[in-house]
């Protein structure tokens, strides 16, 4: 899951002087000013980037799947009489929760 838009990078890179962003997965790589060889965006930049902008489009669209999610199920729990929908929505919103962990 992308936790920064590369908008605000590509951002956060022009203000400071870093070119050439390269996202590989969950790691942000540009060349900061002067240098030759590109290294990963600083941990306090994206700290900053993440509480200054909030959740990235694709954060958003999975929260917002795991409360339909639990809201279908709750309706199914009701209409079969059975927890298993409940079950189902909460394995979903577990790994939702789990993509939603920022590992900087």
């Amino acid at each position: 899951m992308k936790h920064y838009s590369e908008s605000w990078l590509n951002e956060w890179c022009y203000e400071n002087g870093w070119t050439d962003l390269y996202v590989e997965r969950d790691n942000y790589w540009a060349f900061p000013p002067g240098a030759v060889i590109p290294e990963p965006l600083p941990t306090d930049a994206l700290k900053w980037i993440k509480a200054e902008k909030g959740w990235s489009g694709e954060e958003k669209l999975w929260s917002i799947g795991a409360i339909l999610v639990t809201l279908v199920a709750a309706v199914l729990t009701v209409y079969f009489q059975s927890p298993m929908p409940l079950g189902v929505a909460f394995a979903f919103a577990a790994i939702t929760v789990g993509l939603l962990e920022v590992e900087v």
